[in-house]
Parts: C-alpha cells; structure tokens; sequence
C-alpha cells in the first residue's frame, strides 16, 4: 500500500491544482524547450558538466545527478542567453525554479535529454555586458535531474565564488516541505536558508525518514525501503524509487506489504570534497514516534547521527529541533509529542546535563517550537502550512543571530516563489 501511494503521489505531483485561498493557482508552466544547440549556432559557447565555472548545491553525484531536496546548479555569466542541457537520467517533468540575480523564480518542467532555455536578457532585461548570477533548483525532493551541457549566447560562464557561511538541514518531510505548495521551494528550510542570506546550504531530507536504523528497511508506513538517517545521511542519495533503481542491491532485498523489492546501496558522500557546514540543523522523530522505536533506540540513533556528522564536521554546532503534534483536549488543543523528552535528553547528553536552549558553551543547542506554531499551522495531512514554514524559517532566523551572531546578509532577492498576494479589497 505505501509503495502504491508513493506513485500515486508522484502522478499528483505532475497534474495536481494547488489552491490558493480557495482559489485555484495557474501551474500551467511556460515550455522553456528549445532544439538541441550543438552545432547549430556559432553565437553559443558550451560547457561540460564538470565546468570549473559550475557550482553544484546540496547533494550530487559523480555523474551530476541530483539528490533529496532543493538540489542547485549556480554560475556567473556574460552574454545574453543561458540555455541547459539536462541528461538522461532527469526525471519526466520535473519541475525546476530558475532566475538571474535576485529576481524572481521562474518555473518550467524538464524531461530527460531535453534543451532549455532558462534566460534571456531581451525578455528579462539584465545587463548582457556584466557579470550574472544564474541559479537553478529541483523543487520536488522525489525527483532529480542529471546535467549534461551549459551554453551560453554571445559570452562566456564566469566562476563566482561560494559565500562563507554554511548551513546543513537533516530530516524528513518535515524539512522537506512535503505538502507545501511549492515543496522543496516552499519549506522552513529553504525560508531559513535564503532568509539568512549569503549563506551556502544543503537540504538532506527526504520523506518517510527516522532517526532510527534498525527496523530493517522499514520506517514510516512500513516501508518501502526507508534507511534511517543514521544510516541514509552519509551516503550521496536518498532511499527513493529513483535511487532504488539507480543503486539498487539486490544482497539486500526485502519484502514490502508482498511487493518485493531491494534497499539502494549508493556509495558514501565525499565530504573531503566539499567545505563543511557551520551549523547543522536536525528535525526528526515524527517517522520514528509510532513505529516502535523505542526511547533509548531513538536516543542512540539520534547521538549517533550527530558523532557522525562530527566526525566529518568537527567544528559544526547543532540546532535541534522539538516535534510538534497537536491533539484536541477540551475546547482547545495540545503539543502531544512523546519523544519531545528524548530530543532534550540528547542536548542534555552533550552540554553536561544543561538543555542549552539559548546559547552556551556547548555544541547541540535544542530549538522549542512551542508558541510558534499553532493548531491550524497544521495542514489536515499533519505537515506544516506554507504560513507555518514561514513562521518556523523567522524564527529560526532570529534565533541563529542571537545565537551564533549572523547577521541577515541579503537584501532584496526573492526567497519564496508566488507568495506576493494580498487583498486589495477595502469594502467588505
């Protein structure tokens, strides 16, 4: 059944209306594809993949495809034109957030072995004769895309360097942004990350996760073939249908609700290659509260989680954050998280006893969501609403300042795509 439903979700990925105010949202995307530019146009430069022009965010492969969620592609550029390539291991139609600068997002779907072009300086208006920044970002966390070429028109790619401050998200759909309008675009941690501003980040989320290992393969539902992050956070994919296909084991099979199938097994992240995050965020224990995991299970996976991530990053500081589930009591409602007292045990385990909610000497720093988010902040499918992840990405903004001392850089770029609307109605 939860191997059903995952298709399922995937199909209402592609054709799904989103509301807006009860209002239907307009997701017919505009056709970005263009025929295939090699040899075609003496005006366009083409750059491999493996460019030293291009700079890869969040997790990717040794054959530049993506992985878990909000995965980028981020260059400088002289010309007037920037057309991608996508390989053939990009998902059908998956959908992709671009811009120039910090204007807006834009937003188009791209199959496998198709061209796009993704800007165009007559119909955005950027100066051709100065140096660009173009992004790109999968919004989805279930599907990926694989990059084959970039071109570039009249110009050339420039490399611009990385910012200096570094974030890492571990999770779940939670921090996925599973439900979201927008998904991977549209979650706290993607708020969080671009409201900080200046700031590199990765979102090493996907649904479904625990914290917890050692079910055999089975998390959220049952399964299917869910590694817990324990496990899954150091290897360079998620446990998807996508990844089961790419990395799939067969040493390793199981059986799922009698649908056989096989846990990936994808080679380990090379962190050696790339710098370490600052501050790691950790935002889990939904998947595992219900599914038998038991306290001290939860508590040894999660300080696992952590020695493992110290090992790579040893100067990395910790934020982690408290689970929120709301159940009615009376006339009101209620937080009602049973493993909210084993998250604080483990900050507790690393400050020598204190919980270290607001600051101090030591490395794991537990972040209370309680008073931030609400009942109805709670979409009917148990996930934050985007007003939430807003919510939740200011507060963890602010708490990062006051903390660790960051100021919020950036000014002016968009963060969060289609949110601009408002009420312009003032007789009612």
């Amino acid at each position: 059944m939860r191997f059903l439903a995952l298709i399922a979700s995937c199909v209402y990925l592609a054709s799904a209306k989103i509301l807006q105010n009860g209002q239907v949202r307009i997701t017919d995307y505009p056709d970005t594809t263009i025929p295939s530019i090699a040899g075609h146009n003496s005006s366009w430069r083409t750059y491999p993949r493996n460019a030293r022009e291009l700079s890869y965010k969040g997790r990717w492969d040794d054959n530049y495809i993506s992985w878990w969620t909000a995965p980028g592609l981020k260059f400088g550029f002289q010309g007037s034109q920037v057309a991608v390539a996508f390989g053939n291991n990009t998902s059908p139609e998956v959908l992709i957030a671009y811009r120039v600068g910090g204007l807006d997002w834009q937003l188009t779907n791209v199959s496998a072995g198709t061209t796009h072009l993704l800007a165009d300086s007559q119909a955005t208006g950027f100066d051709s004769g100065t140096t660009q920044t173009f992004e790109v970002r999968v919004t989805n966390w279930d599907y990926g895309v694989q990059i084959q070429n970039v071109y570039v028109a009249s110009g050339r790619l420039v490399q611009i360097p990385d910012f200096r401050r570094r974030i890492e998200i571990v999770g779940d759909s939670l921090s996925a942004g599973q439900y979201a309008t927008l998904e991977g675009i549209a979650s706290y941690s993607w708020g969080l990350a671009y409201g900080l501003g200046n700031t590199e980040f990765s979102i090493t989320a996907y649904p479904g996760m625990c914290a917890y290992d050692g079910n055999g393969g089975y998390c959220y539902g049952g399964g299917p073939r869910q590694r817990g992050q324990e496990h899954q956070w150091l290897k360079v994919s998620d446990n998807s249908e996508r990844a089961v296909a790419m990395y799939g084991n067969s040493k390793n099979t199981i059986h799922v609700m009698k649908n056989e199938g096989s846990l990936s097994d994808p080679p380990n992240y090379n962190f050696r290659a790339h710098p370490p995050a600052d501050i790691t965020i950790i935002n889990l224990g939904a998947n595992d509260s219900g599914q038998n995991v038991s306290d001290e299970q939860f508590f040894n996976a999660y300080t696992k989680l952590i020695d493992e991530i110290r090992r790579q990053w040893p100067r990395t500081q910790f934020i982690i954050l408290n689970l929120w589930h709301f159940t009615q009591s009376g006339s009101t409602w209620i937080t009602d998280s049973p493993l909210d007292n084993v998250i604080q045990n483990v900050a507790r385990h690393y400050n020598r006893g204190s919980l270290n909610e607001n600051g101090g000497q030591g490395i794991v720093h537990y972040f209370n969501t309680t008073g931030i988010l609400e009942h109805n902040d709670i979409s009917p499918a148990g996930h934050p609403t985007d007003v939430a992840d807003v919510k939740l990405a200011s507060h963890l903004m602010q708490y990062i300042k006051l903390v660790f001392g960051w100021d919020l850089e950036q000014e002016g770029p968009e963060v969060q795509h289609q949110t601009t609307y408002w009420n312009d109605e003032v007789n009612y």
